[in-house]
């Protein structure tokens, strides 16, 4: 084995183990790899940064501000009305729910797509008296499979499109993909539907009714002012103040700290308990003992000033999220954001311990409090899902009809190939900005920088792949592995290894690297390079084993309640399926070809 090769090997399985270990994040290790290969001399120094310029990161960027664009215009919202109409048979909801999910992924970002319905989710799962999980599991997975279906519906399709070039073909075409994609979502659709939801498990919670989702309760810290009814009082006193459910967890006095304080303390002004409640009890402990949350003085005295209602609201935070390995502390949320902190929960269970000190991470679920006219509007600048049912603002006719024609229009231009989709989709980002579709401070929000960077920097790193002989390399394990089989067999172990890697690291990383692959195993067995490369985009979006593979299964774990080993349950079949799906689909629509 070259040099080279052991570098390149080196640095690819040391940035999957920082990928899968999860404490950096995934467009820092890029940048890392991509400045080890640079580095080493295995990438040209001044062809380091070509990647950001690559069509498939342009296209990435564009599709992200035109489904901005789309959400504006109203479009979204008038499908996911529809999702009233279904009734209360569960079977029946999650069919609607990943049916109308897919659809959205087809055409827009998987992630945005799963967060216009995941509000509605947990609002219809509330109202049915079902657990949210039965619900946002199936809706993640909906949110996969229906990016299978067309050139812009993930960032792999648009990776592997742009791959084919080097084997001295054009790129695939905008519905290309449709042909095997639409096959395998329909039959991932009609599984979760009819058999998969059934896998899922239920978490139930001592929530209230009446919250909008069923999580476990919240720790909170309470401030004891002076003039409180608990001032001089033990905490035994507490339940003949209040008929509340509530359990003190801890007792500050200063800068003394005491877990599990005795029922006979006296407390006195100035103490902060660390109290779990549910939000209901919460208030009826501040309006019964005339405690105050922490820090919450402030926002109250400015809310009657302006005279503002003061709502909380549950929140689930992003991947791009401010808060990510932050504390409040650091945040210094109360006065950078005019918004109080009162609880978090993880995994849908509590977090102990002072909420000062907790480091967030994606997926924790938090109950925010602020002035309600611009909580909406601060959660968006925090990075943050507000888990509440969505205000449905069905647009303009005008505007409306405007939006979906650019959109059509972009669509047929790059289906057609009259023009290349990257210029295509660029064009009607600015279209929707000319026509006030789309301001500009929403286009630059909408595009997801973090998955920028990593495509920038892992182009590079693929190509080292690849140069290096590395690539060549692997696909001669593959044909090795296969030879006493039938051919159709390497294009097995390509989608099952793209598979296993999209599980654990970024699906847009998967396909990076497994490109190059497929395209030696195409070339080792004298085979067309189109079926090997239409099972790295199968192969990359079938992130159904982990939460880890895909930012849509990250999002649901905290307000469905899901362990780690959850996903599996029904994602091990539904990958089976789809492999016995897509195998059949790619032969019938990209013969191997072998000569």
């Amino acid at each position: 084995m070259a040099l080279q090769q052991i570098i390149v090997f080196g640095v690819l399985a040391l940035t999957l183990v920082l990928f899968v270990w999860g404490r950096w994040r995934y467009d820092v290790v890029a940048l890392l790899a991509l400045l080890a290969v640079t580095i080493t001399g295995i990438a040209p120094a001044d062809q380091a940064f070509a990647g950001f310029g690559h069509p498939a990161v342009v296209t990435v960027a564009a599709v992200l501000a035109v489904s901005r664009g789309l959400m504006n215009a109203g479009v979204i919202d008038i499908l996911a009305k529809l999702l009233g109409r279904v009734g209360e048979r569960p079977a029946a909801q999650v069919g609607a729910l990943t049916s109308l999910v897919a659809l959205f992924s087809a055409f827009m970002n998987n992630v945005g797509a799963l967060a216009l319905l995941m509000p509605v989710a947990i609002r219809m799962a509330r109202r049915n008296g079902h657990s949210p999980s039965l619900l946002l599991m199936p809706l993640a997975f909906g949110s996969l499979l229906g990016g299978l279906t067309t050139l812009i519906g993930t960032p792999p399709n648009i990776i592997i499109a742009t791959f084919r070039t080097d084997n001295g073909a054009a790129p695939f075409r905008m519905f290309d993909f449709t042909p095997v994609g639409l096959g395998v979502a329909v039959a991932g659709v009609i599984f979760i539907t009819l058999i998969g939801w059934r896998l899922v498990p239920q978490r139930k919670s001592a929530a209230s009714r009446e919250a909008l989702f069923e999580i476990e309760d919240y720790v909170t810290e309470v401030t004891i002012p002076e003039g409180s009814a608990l001032a001089g009082k033990t905490l035994r006193d507490l339940a003949a103040l209040t008929d509340a459910e509530i359990v003190v967890m801890g007792l500050v006095r200063q800068t003394r700290r005491r877990l599990a304080p005795s029922s006979f303390e006296v407390l006195r002004a100035g103490d902060v308990l660390i109290v779990e409640a549910d939000p209901e009890d919460l208030q009826t402990l501040l309006d019964s003992a005339g405690v105050e949350l922490t820090g919450n003085r402030k926002l109250s005295e400015d809310a009657l000033k302006s005279d503002e209602r003061i709502a909380v609201m549950e929140a689930v935070i992003m991947a791009d999220s401010p808060f990510i390995s932050n504390t409040v502390r650091q945040l210094n949320l109360r006065w950078r954001y005019g918004v109080n902190l009162l609880g978090v929960a993880r995994f849908g269970a509590r977090l102990r311990g002072r909420l000062a000190d907790i480091h967030f991470q994606v997926g924790d679920v938090l109950l925010l409090q602020g002035p309600a006219e611009t909580l909406p509007e601060t959660l968006a600048t925090l990075g943050c899902l507000p888990l509440a049912a969505r205000n449905l603002r069905l647009g303009q006719p005008r505007r409306l009809a405007l939006g979906v024609g650019i959109f059509v229009a972009a669509l047929g231009i790059a289906a057609a190939g009259l023009l290349p989709v990257q210029i295509t989709f660029v064009g009607a980002v600015v279209a929707m900005i000319l026509s006030n579709i789309l301001t500009l401070r929403e286009a630059y929000d909408a595009v997801d920088w973090p998955i920028i960077i990593l495509l920038g920097a892992m182009i590079p790193v693929g190509q080292a792949l690849e140069t290096s002989g590395g690539a060549d390399l692997i696909a001669g394990g593959v044909l090795a592995a296969s030879g006493q089989m039938p051919p159709v067999m390497s294009l097995v172990i390509v989608l099952v290894g793209t598979m296993f890697l999209s599980d654990l690291v970024n699906n847009a990383a998967a396909a990076v690297l497994m490109a190059p692959i497929a395209i030696s195993v195409a070339h080792g067995m004298g085979a067309s390079a189109d079926p090997f490369l239409m099972s790295v985009a199968i192969g990359a979006s079938c992130a159904f084993l982990t939460p880890i593979g895909h930012q849509s299964n990250t999002l649901v774990m905290g307000p469905g309640g899901y362990r780690f080993g959850d996903y599996w349950r029904m994602g091990l079949l539904l990958e089976v399926i789809i492999l016995m799906t897509a195998v059949p689909l790619i032969l019938l629509f990209w013969p191997l070809g072998i000569r």
